[in-house]
């Protein structure tokens, strides 16, 4: 592919976009990550795929109902349309389920593209895990499309100890079906995570949301859009930003209220904690409504550790560097909270501990 063709921050939806590391991690040389891919999977039973650098890795994997199929990238967005070739999908039929399905993604450098697509039928039932770990560039696109009362809960764990992970996602939502996508990011790597939700049907229900945890110079972001074209519609947005040192994390989300979309229920949640002034989160709340019978709502707030919850916590016998994970683990646990699956909530809230015992 060529570099060239990638966005600038010159747009306005890619201003905060790190493209030059994004650019630095595509150049990677490969190397041996020194990851054992059986330790990436969660221990619970389900599905298991494992993709190394972007290619399908059978000795790891039992895939069960999800396949392994070559595909087209149906998208003009500019980097999930690089991801034509090798990737997976999983189609469900009326009334059928397939939960705690995992897809790990292991880089050794380079960069890797992956398409993924998920179709759920009427009343079908899924979950997947996703995790990121090891080194290089990786990009994917993964499309959604639920049926009437299809309910399909994702969480996405990003641990790359280095390089850059961009996520798009495109999905549609039916009439009362519901869409659940969590995401942690809390590797040493550069992200960018997309969205673009289109709740098509009567009652349906979208939620995209997460906590994104940055140290040192790192830069993660986050932008994702919700649009309701149906009556009785329902989304939410609940991001957290933890950014310490000289790190960036930024959060825009933005809800598109169509004409003829009444009784729309909307609500953005964007919260970011600086745990040295050095550091820096921007945020960007976004509503547009057509429609006048509507309830939507948006709040964007940026602070400090709370000092006199600090001083409570510490006049109690509670070190210093304890009150801040204590109060920090609170600020980023409620974003994690929707994770429907209590082993998988754990572990990403394991993963945030991880992250904090080394930025604090």
């Amino acid at each position: 592919m060529s570099l060239l063709e990638l966005p600038t921050p010159r747009q306005e939806e890619w201003r905060w976009s790190d493209m030059g590391a994004l650019k630095t991690a595509a150049g990677t040389p490969q190397r041996d990550s020194h990851i054992d891919p059986a330790s990436l999977f969660l221990d619970i039973e389900g599905p298991r795929l494992l993709f190394v650098d972007g290619r399908f890795e059978p000795a790891h994997s039992k895939p069960g109902p999800v396949q392994v199929t070559q595909q087209l990238a149906t998208t003009d967005h500019p980097l999930g349309s690089l991801t034509d070739g090798e990737g997976w999908s999983l189609h469900l039929g009326k009334e059928h389920a397939a939960t705690s399905i995992q897809i790990v993604h292991l880089g050794t450098g380079g960069e890797s593209h992956v398409p993924a697509r998920m179709m759920l039928a009427e009343d079908a039932v899924a979950s997947v895990v996703e995790t990121y770990a090891g080194i290089g560039w990786a990009n994917r696109l993964t499309t959604l499309c639920l049926e009437r009362g299809a309910r399909l809960m994702r969480s996405v764990r990003l641990l790359q100890s280095e390089g850059f992970v961009s996520l798009r996602e495109e999905a549609e939502v039916g009439e009362a079906a519901s869409l659940v996508s969590v995401f942690l990011g809390a590797g040493g790597m550069g992200s960018r995570i997309d969205g673009s939700l289109l709740v098509s049907g009567k009652g349906g229900f979208a939620e995209m949301g997460g906590a994104l945890l940055t140290s040192g110079s790192q830069r993660q972001e986050a932008a994702v859009a919700v649009r309701h074209e149906n009556i009785e519609g329902t989304s939410r947005q609940l991001w957290r930003a933890v950014a310490a040192d000289k790190s960036v994390a930024s959060l825009a989300a933005r809800v598109e209220v169509a004409r003829g979309a009444q009784q729309t229920d909307g609500e953005q949640s964007l919260r970011g904690l600086l745990l040295q002034r050095s550091a820096t989160v921007n945020l960007k709340p976004e509503l547009e409504i057509f429609a006048d019978d509507v309830k939507c709502a948006h709040g964007a707030t940026v602070g400090e550790l709370d000092k006199m919850a600090l001083f409570y916590l510490q006049s109690r016998g509670i070190d210093e560097s304890r009150a801040k994970a204590l109060l920090t683990r609170a600020f980023v646990a409620d974003a994690l909270a929707r994770i429907g699956e209590d082993a998988v909530r754990e572990a990403f809230a394991v993963d945030a501990e991880t992250w904090l015992d080394t930025a604090l």
